[in-house]
């Protein structure tokens, strides 16, 4: 069961590592203000995904009948549907969002991504239903290889353009790639197919997924839409490096989550296995965002400088607060997937809601101090709300007590908080970490594994003792 962790969680991983690393090297050969630019591009294509969001590969992983050749055609249907009309969307409002960001120059540009979302809607759902049988390689290689070819692209396309369309190329390039990927290796023919009684299940399904990819736009985007609205193109750089060094990890762990812990969930229901498992998910989620935090404390610093030099050096002292932001924010994967695996979709909708209210004050905050430290502080104590909602609606809506499913959480929850209480009294100001940060980082792992007893069941078995 390990070596199945270990492998989803190095696949996810890798991938995501190789586009970090494309990012780091593509914001290091460009000047910071064209890699604003760039970011806005992640941007427009997370408002795409967030509008044709169904849970269809979750839903061939879910579903008892996701194994049926006609289902997974009718899905593979509805995906090239919503990919078609996505595209059209997206080509439409090119104008007004280049305008609204105040880089009416790179209009054209939006509208060529147009062409993403319907190349990624022939995507073959081989790949995803795998995963029903526990086989994770087709996924792992159609995350991976194009991740490394659109990297290996970085260089050529900075010699030859040397601004923001170095970015925008190399995207285009991977998703090319990755849907090519996945139909060589899937095993069945691929066959699209429109059955009304099953699209109509699938937005029974897919309905609060929708939502909730909405919310999670204005989660991810909205803060970098403010951003760059208010305070211009070089703080919104600075904003999505911050936003990229400590994203990408965290949904590498939540995404490795899912895979891993869903199919089991899935086929635990109705046993007392559940809980178990479902322990397992919670703790496993919040242990491995602990131990991101102390490779932020320790490392952020140092790779920040050096891979981006003195250009990012204003990141430095902030990077921290992004990192505690983003493992609050993960943390609420393990609820999530738990709710998932019953059917219920609307945990993650619902949690985010609170969120997104503190959207506003991020605005004014940003109008009247102009500072991205009193911005992320605001993000930290949205996300925080957040993930006491998304524990409080798994516990209630599986009949569990509170206290049992959140007690595990508390070391980690004291842990972020003195690393945080630290953090605001020394705030660092190199690329190395202080001594007191380190330490804080320490016990929060120590207490990780001497009071989360799901971790030490699955490192140290009781057959092994």
């Amino acid at each position: 069961m390990l070596r199945t962790a270990f492998l989803i969680l190095s696949g996810n991983a890798t991938t995501s590592l190789l586009l970090l690393a494309r990012n780091l090297i593509v914001a290091r050969l460009i000047p910071v203000e064209d890699y604003g630019i760039a970011a806005t591009f992640a941007v427009v294509m997370a408002m795409v995904e967030m509008a044709s969001a169904f849970g269809l590969q979750q839903q061939i992983v879910q579903s008892k009948d996701g194994d049926a050749p006609r289902f997974q055609a009718s899905l593979q249907g509805f995906q090239l549907l919503r990919g078609l009309v996505a595209g059209i969307v997206l080509f439409l409002i090119a104008k007004p969002t280049a305008n609204f960001l105040g880089v009416p120059e790179v209009i054209w540009a939006y509208q060529l991504l147009a062409l993403v979302p319907f190349i990624k809607a022939f995507e073959h759902f081989d790949i995803h239903r795998f995963n029903r049988q526990m086989r994770f390689w087709p996924l792992v290689l159609t995350g991976g290889v194009p991740a490394l070819i659109s990297l290996l692209m970085v260089w050529p396309l900075a010699a030859w353009f040397g601004d923001w369309r170095v970015a925008l190329y190399a995207l285009l390039a991977q998703t090319g790639l990755a849907t090519l990927t996945s139909h060589l290796m899937a095993e069945r023919p691929y066959r699209p197919a429109l059955d009304c009684i099953i699209i109509r299940r699938s937005l029974r399904f897919g309905w609060p997924i929708l939502v909730n990819a909405l919310l999670l736009f204005l989660v991810f985007q909205g803060d970098k839409l403010i951003v760059g609205r208010v305070l211009g193109m070089e703080a919104l750089a600075i904003f999505a490096m911050g936003m990229t060094l400590t994203l990408t990890p965290t949904l590498i762990i939540a995404k490795s989550a899912q895979n891993f812990f869903l199919p089991q969930l899935s086929a635990a229901r109705d046993t007392q296995r559940y809980w178990v498992i479902a322990n397992r998910t919670l703790q496993s989620v919040t242990g491995a965002a602990l131990v991101f935090l102390f490779a932020i404390v320790v490392f952020g610093g140092s790779i920040l400088h050096g891979f981006l030099g003195e250009k990012y050096a204003s990141l430095i002292p902030l990077l921290i607060w992004f990192a505690i932001g983003q493992v609050v924010r993960v943390v609420k994967a393990g609820p999530a997937i738990v709710a998932l695996s019953l059917g219920n979709t609307s945990n993650a909708m619902l949690s985010n809601f609170p969120r997104v209210v503190t959207l506003p004050l991020v605005w004014v905050i940003a109008e009247h101090t102009g500072t991205l430290l009193h911005i992320l502080l605001a993000v930290v104590v949205g996300e925080t709300i957040s993930a006491l909602v998304a524990f409080y609606l798994m516990a209630r809506r599986s009949k569990q007590r509170m206290i049992v499913v959140f007690a595990p959480q508390i070391p980690g929850a004291l842990a972020v908080l003195a690393v945080g209480l630290w953090v605001a009294e020394h705030p660092p100001t190199a690329a190395l970490p202080s001594v007191g940060v380190i330490v804080m980082a320490s016990i929060a792992l120590v207490m990780m594994v001497i009071l989360m007893p799901a971790i030490r069941e699955m490192v140290w078995p009781v057959g092994k003792r």
